[in-house]
Formats: structure tokens, C-alpha cells, sequence
């Protein structure tokens, strides 16, 4: 344990309570100061915890004065969990930290990262951790009323107990022990008075629950290439070795292999983009060099991540003989494939290798940025999944003449020829299908579609950017799509203009001269029966 006089200066903007829980935390490792105590000298991080309800143009005016008055020392934010801020707008931020619902020993491990150079992001939002099923309830007024009053009251009791777990002495810890009988008594008073008129508000129809914001966690260890790319690597090995299953709305050939081969598929391809990175920042390639020799690489990069998820030395019996897997299917598979919904490979390429800027949403960012290497993460995970797609589209091609291979690789109901033919033809489809209609649309409309691994599953991301290029690039058939497109969006104006005036003009004709001839007609039907009436 350090000397007073050598450990670091800290700084703490806190509310009185959760001040002396921090510094009840922290003092037996750091200098504590306070915003009067620290006018003068120097302090080494400055720990700000965010008051719930603050308004989002107060914060970060607030942030922008603490750093003038503190550069260079990092900032980490303490932010409530009914933070109403979007993780968006949070991103953003200009804080090195930023801890959502954090516990004591997040706080402790934030601390030391930063002051070693790193970034902690720990975005945890209430209600992105409720359960499942009571989100897609149907709440009625007085339901959801009752609900988020008990919400708001667990989360402050929450917030106390963790507290007393440090064991405060004196008269924080009698304030903590009051407020927790406070809370206590406002839940059951809650439950008493509301409850029953709850029941008197309820919903007449399934509503959509508000989009839930996810949870994000990011933990740099050093602000440089390596830094970020072993971040990205360690969210994306987790998410694969937790299963992948198929959300994108599309069929997918990586769908056909079982759970733990999937898996393997994945990690072996991670582990091939690791060598590789590696193996560009010792040669220390920038550029179209950097570019050329990336896709230089890919077949054989694909055709080692095989080899590794099949075993090297797995051998299974084919027409009375024992083949080695892995070398039949390597020589088996065409892994040359270029796929031309990959984006260009060296913006994420000069990030990853040289810490160069990349552009995100018009904004061009360094790679340590939360908003750049949750990006980077995305291009990632898309060439990881477009990849592994090629690699079993090839295995499911040899599946079909060797059915031992489909007992050891695919999953159990591929296992007739059936299903597994059917698979196939349903791929092929889908690929003819995206090629002819869906990528020239998707040209037009500077469209690209994007594979990331959240939360176990494969998810769509769609991205926009420009692709005039490509567009020109397309087959008199392709470009015919887009041209037929074209056409509609140039007539659909006019041809809505001139229903206008076809609809105005039967109206002027059904009402003027069609509903005044009728009028006519009515009038003298009735002039006539009354001069008959009056002779009568």
C-alpha cells in the first residue's frame, strides 16, 4: 500500500452521501480531494458522479470546464441507472470513463486502468436489464405507474445497501440505515394505496415496449492499436464462445454447421486476423500495400481457420477408406471467392495497425473513441461471419458425397440428403436472388449491410455510404433494376399529380353538371306532380 504523501491525487464531485462513500473506498490507496481543496496543485484523475435528472447541455458544459481546469488528468463519470441520456449521446463524451450502476470493485478497476493510460465504458441502463417477459407485457396506466415507482425505489435501496456493504462508521451510517427504512416504508405505503387502483387502469391492446437500450462494455487497457484491437478481440471471442444463433432475417449456409463447430469456426478465424494484424505491424505496412497484401492473404487465411475447426488430425471413413478431414476438405474447397458486400478492408486495416483516424457518422475519430471501435467491432464482425459463410457454403458442398462428414460436422436434422440438398438449393436461390434484385437496389440507395455478433446472435447493421462505383460497375440486367427505379421515382410524381386532377375533375363534373342536371330534373318532377295535384 502506497504512503499518502506518494499515492495518487484524486479528485471527487459528488453529492455529500455518495462522496463519503467514495472516499471511504478509495482513502486507503489515494490522495482524496475536494473541489476546494484541490484549487491549487495537481490531481492525477478527477471522478465526478452525475446527478439523476441533469440536463443533457448542463453535463457537458460541465464536462468542458472540468477539462480546461484539470488537463490532462482523465475524467471518469459516475452516471445513475434512470440516466434518460441515450448511450449514443454518451458515447460521445469527451470522458475517458463513464460507469453506469457501478459496483465498488468496477470503481476501484476503472480507477487503475485509467490511471495507467486505458479508457472504461460501462454503459448499463435500468431498464435494459429488465427480464424479458415483463417488457413485452401489456401495462395499463395505472400497471406501469405502479411499476416504475417500485423500480425507482428498489433502485435506491439498491444503491444504499451497497453502501453499508462498505461499512460506514458515524453518522453515514445512520443516515444509510434511515433512508433504507424510508425506502422501505414509500414501497409498502406504494403498494398499499396504489396497488388496488392499478388494477382499475388496464391496457385495452398489446403495446410495443419502448426500444431498449443496450448494454455496452468496453475496457481499453492502452490507447493504441494493440489496446483497441485486444478489446475488439475479447468482446468478439466472447460473444462466439457464448453460441451464435441466426437474427439477420436471412439464410445463412454457417447456419447448417453444429453449435460446437460454428464455434470453432469463428474463434479460428479470430485467431487468423490476430496473426495477421500482428504480422502487418512488425512489416509495417501502410496504404495500398497494407490493402494488397489483406486480400492477398484471404484465401489462405480462410483455408488455415478450415483446417484448424476440422482437426488436423481427424480422419473418417469414405468409401472403405480413412481420409484425413481437414486436407479433403481443404483441397475440396474453392476459398478464392471474393465477397462484394465486404467494405474496403483499409480504413479498419490503418486503425487496427497504425492507430490511423477512421470516419464514423461524418466524424473522424481516433481509433480509442468509444463510437470508432464500436465501428471497427462492426467491420469485424462482418468480415468474421461474410467469411465463415464462404467456409461453410464449401463444407456443405462436401457434405453432400460424403455422409460421415455430415455426422461430424453439420447439425443432426442435416443429416438426410433431403434436407440437406433443399438447404443448398435454398442458398443458391437466396444468393441469385440478392445479386440480380437486392444489391442493385441496395447500390441505389447507398445501402450496405453489415453482420454483428450482439448479445450471442448474429444481427443486421445497415450502414450508408456512398457506392457510386459499384453502381457502375453492375451488368446491363443489374443496372436495369436500378434504372427501372429510376423511372418510378421520376413518373410517380406526375402520375400522382395527374390522378389529383383527374379525381378533381370528376368531382367538378359529378357535382356541377351531373348533380345540377339531376337537380333540374328533380325540380320539374316536382313542379309537374304539383300542378297535377292542384288541377286535382
Amino acid at each position: 500500500m502506497p504512503e499518502a504523501k506518494d499515492a495518487p491525487p484524486i479528485l471527487i464531485l459528488a453529492e455529500p452521501l455518495i462522496q463519503a462513500g467514495l472516499e471511504r473506498l478509495l482513502e486507503d490507496a489515494f490522495q482524496l480531494k475536494t473541489s476546494a481543496a484541490a484549487e491549487t496543485g495537481r490531481v492525477d484523475l478527477v471522478i465526478w458522479s452525475v446527478s439523476a435528472g441533469m440536463p443533457a447541455a448542463t453535463l457537458e458544459r460541465e464536462l468542458l470546464q472540468l477539462r480546461e481546469r484539470w488537463q490532462p488528468a482523465p475524467l471518469l463519470l459516475l452516471l445513475p441507472a434512470e440516466s434518460d441520456l441515450p448511450n449514443s449521446w454518451l458515447l460521445q463524451l469527451g470522458a475517458e470513463g463513464l460507469l453506469q450502476q457501478a459496483e465498488p470493485q468496477e470503481i476501484r478497476a476503472a480507477i487503475d486502468t485509467l490511471l495507467t493510460g486505458g479508457r472504461v465504458v460501462e454503459l448499463r441502463p435500468l431498464h435494459a436489464v429488465q427480464h424479458p417477459e415483463t417488457s413485452r407485457e401489456a401495462l395499463g396506466l395505472g400497471q406501469w405507474l405502479l411499476r416504475s415507482g417500485l423500480a425507482q425505489i428498489e433502485a435506491e435501496m439498491l444503491r444504499c445497501q451497497r453502501w453499508l456493504d462498505l461499512q460506514p462508521v458515524g453518522l453515514n451510517a445512520l443516515l444509510l440505515a434511515g433512508r433504507l427504512r424510508e425506502l422501505n416504508l414509500a414501497k409498502r405505503l406504494l403498494l398499499w394505496l396504489w396497488g388496488p387502483i392499478s388494477m382499475a387502469f388496464p391496457a385495452d391492446a398489446p403495446a410495443q415496449p419502448p426500444a431498449a437500450q443496450t448494454v455496452v462494455g468496453i475496457t481499453l487497457r492502452e490507447r493504441t492499436a494493440i489496446g483497441v484491437w485486444d478489446a475488439i478481440q475479447e468482446r468478439l471471442i466472447t460473444a462466439a464462445s457464448a453460441g451464435v444463433s441466426n437474427k439477420s432475417g436471412q439464410l445463412m449456409a454457417l447456419e447448417g454447421l453444429n453449435a460446437d463447430h460454428r464455434r470453432d469456426l469463428l474463434l479460428a478465424l479470430l485467431a487468423q486476423f490476430d496473426l495477421l494484424i500482428t504480422r502487418f505491424r512488425h512489416e509495417q505496412l501502410r496504404g495500398e500495400a497494407l490493402e494488397s497484401r489483406w486480400l492477398g492473404q484471404q484465401p489462405e487465411l480462410r483455408r488455415l481457420s478450415l483446417r484448424s475447426m476440422a482437426g488436423e488430425y481427424v480422419q473418417l471413413p469414405l468409401e472403405g477408406g480413412l481420409l484425413p478431414v481437414a486436407q479433403s476438405l481443404s483441397d475440396a474447397s474453392d476459398l478464392t471467392a471474393v465477397d462484394p458486400e465486404l467494405p474496403a478492408a483499409l480504413p479498419m486495416l490503418a486503425a487496427l495497425v497504425s492507430a490511423q483516424p477512421i470516419l464514423v457518422d461524418g466524424r473522424l475519430l481516433a481509433p480509442d473513441e468509444p463510437q470508432a471501435l464500436l465501428h471497427l467491432e462492426a467491420l469485424i464482425s462482418n468480415w468474421l461471419i461474410r467469411s465463415a459463410e464462404l467456409i461453410s457454403a464449401e463444407i456443405l458442398a462436401s457434405c453432400s458425397t460424403w455422409p460421415d462428414l455430415r455426422r461430424y460436422l453439420l447439425r443432426s436434422d442435416l443429416l438426410p440428403t433431403r434436407n440437406l440438398e433443399r438447404l443448398r438449393n435454398q442458398l443458391n436461390s437466396q444468393q441469385r436472388w440478392d445479386a440480380l434484385f437486392e444489391r442493385p437496389v441496395q447500390l441505389y440507395e447507398s445501402r450496405r449491410l453489415l453482420y454483428g455478433l450482439q448479445q450471442g446472435a448474429i444481427v443486421p447493421i445497415e450502414q450508408m455510404e456512398p457506392r457510386d462505383r459499384e453502381l457502375q460497375q453492375l451488368s446491363w440486367g443489374q443496372q436495369l433494376i436500378t434504372l427501372v427505379l429510376e423511372g418510378r421515382d421520376a413518373l410517380a410524381p406526375q402520375v400522382q399529380s395527374l390522378f389529383k386532377r383527374l379525381g378533381d375533375l370528376l368531382v367538378v363534373v359529378l357535382t356541377q353538371v351531373i348533380g345540377r342536371a339531376i337537380g333540374l330534373v328533380g325540380r320539374g318532377i316536382v313542379q309537374g306532380m304539383g300542378r297535377s295535384v292542384g288541377r286535382g
